[in-house]
């Protein structure tokens, strides 16, 4: 990893990376363990639906709240770190009761806080990268491998202790996120870097702009019964809890290296291709999880497949995102992509929740099959050819 130039000496190079790092642990503990944890506390495939969609509801009004505060005050480190503490403090309150009531609470509150960070996040991080964004990748490679670290190792203690422990993990890795947001120093946006028709809604209207945020909502729509179920899936099928954390791990695996890649990629290939590739796979890996996941090689490479559906999807939107406003609308663009993100996330998670007893795994991940597919459409037909 090339860390030697000037520019990259005056890089936070391992502060900003220790973020990413804690704050995508937090994720690599909920994206495979939250449907699982509720299963073990008793409810039904529809409350496990409803419960994981809180948060990403959530995510649908608090981005937007956060991100035009930190375009309007400036000061998105402080919302990082106020974010960051109250997501520890409300979150907290899941040891007071664990009725569906009170855990519906929970999950909306500690949601509202952690969904403002990571945007407001990502702003000061492609400031200090000075417009070199190709290198962001190599910075958010390390949220990945947080990911990694939390999914093999819970999956493992998991197989030996209780469920019960789950929501102490959780509050370890967010006092992490805590820690880590006090070391990270500020940085703003170029304020001189304008782009013509300076209001966040005119440049929202620029061409394909608007197809690129509907299709955002549709990636996310198809990752619903992904992040809600497989888990519980997979150990339907007879695999074992430590087994299900390495197969996890082999997805976030193949997703730092296409971070690692991503440079290269979009030196070669403008943003529009990879998007329409990303999508693409995206259908197709749906497809094996839902119909052949009972072969091994089968669910390896559908994991594989998590470097496009994750991996070059993410990098490709947040460098559309960059280009597409201006310096003083960063934090509002970055906003709708979280919000409408966690608004296709929560359908998702809502649509495979009640389908899932109902209607089956395969028909549940066919319809996720079914949004990426939509989505490629639109890239295809309503997204302008770019130059890298």
């Amino acid at each position: 990893m090339p860390l030697r130039s000037d520019h990259v000496a005056a890089l936070p190079y391992w502060r900003l990376s220790s973020f990413y790092l804690f704050y995508f642990a937090l994720l690599g503990s909920t994206a495979p363990f939250l449907a699982l944890y509720f299963d073990h506390l008793g409810f039904s495939s529809a409350r496990i639906g409803e419960l994981v969609a809180i948060p990403m509801l959530m995510r649908c009004v608090a981005p937007n709240i956060w991100g035009w505060l930190g375009d309007y005050t400036g000061r998105r480190l402080a919302i990082v770190r106020f974010g960051a503490v109250c997501t520890l403090l409300t979150f907290s309150l899941i040891f007071v009761s664990k009725t569906y009531a009170w855990l519906a609470m929970v999950m909306a509150l500690h949601a509202f806080f952690w969904h403002a960070v990571l945007p407001q996040f990502e702003v000061i991080t492609l400031a200090h990268l000075k417009g070199q964004t190709s290198r962001y990748s190599q910075i958010r490679l390390w949220g990945s491998i947080g990911f990694i670290i939390t999914v093999v190792a819970l999956g493992r203690m998991f197989e030996w202790l209780s469920l019960d422990i789950y929501p102490v993990a959780l509050v370890l890795i967010m006092a992490g996120i805590v820690v880590s947001s006090l070391w990270v120093p500020n940085a703003q946006p170029v304020q001189g870097e304008r782009i013509a028709g300076d209001g966040f809604l005119r440049q929202l209207r620029n061409p394909g702009v608007l197809a690129f945020y509907g299709c955002v909502a549709l990636m996310q729509v198809s990752h619903g019964p992904y992040y809600t179920f497989l888990t519980l899936h997979l150990e339907r099928l007879g695999y074992s809890r430590g087994v299900i954390g390495m197969l996890w791990a082999v997805g976030v695996v193949a997703e730092v290296l296409m971070f690692l890649a991503m440079s290269k990629i979009l030196a070669r290939f403008s943003v529009r291709r990879v998007l329409l590739a990303s999508f693409l796979l995206a259908a197709v890996r749906w497809l094996l999880l839902g119909s052949l996941a009972e072969f091994l090689w089968v669910l390896l490479f559908a994991q594989v497949l998590h470097a496009a559906t994750f991996g070059s999807f993410h990098a490709a939107a947040i460098q559309f995102v960059q280009r597409s406003f201006g310096a003083r609308q960063q934090g509002q663009g970055q906003a709708l992509y979280a919000a409408l993100a966690g608004t296709g996330g929560a359908l998702g998670a809502l649509y495979s929740g009640y389908s899932w007893n109902a209607l089956g795994a395969t028909f549940t991940f066919s319809i996720a099959s079914l949004a990426a597919l939509a989505a490629a459409v639109i890239i295809a037909t309503r997204m302008q050819e770019d130059r890298p």
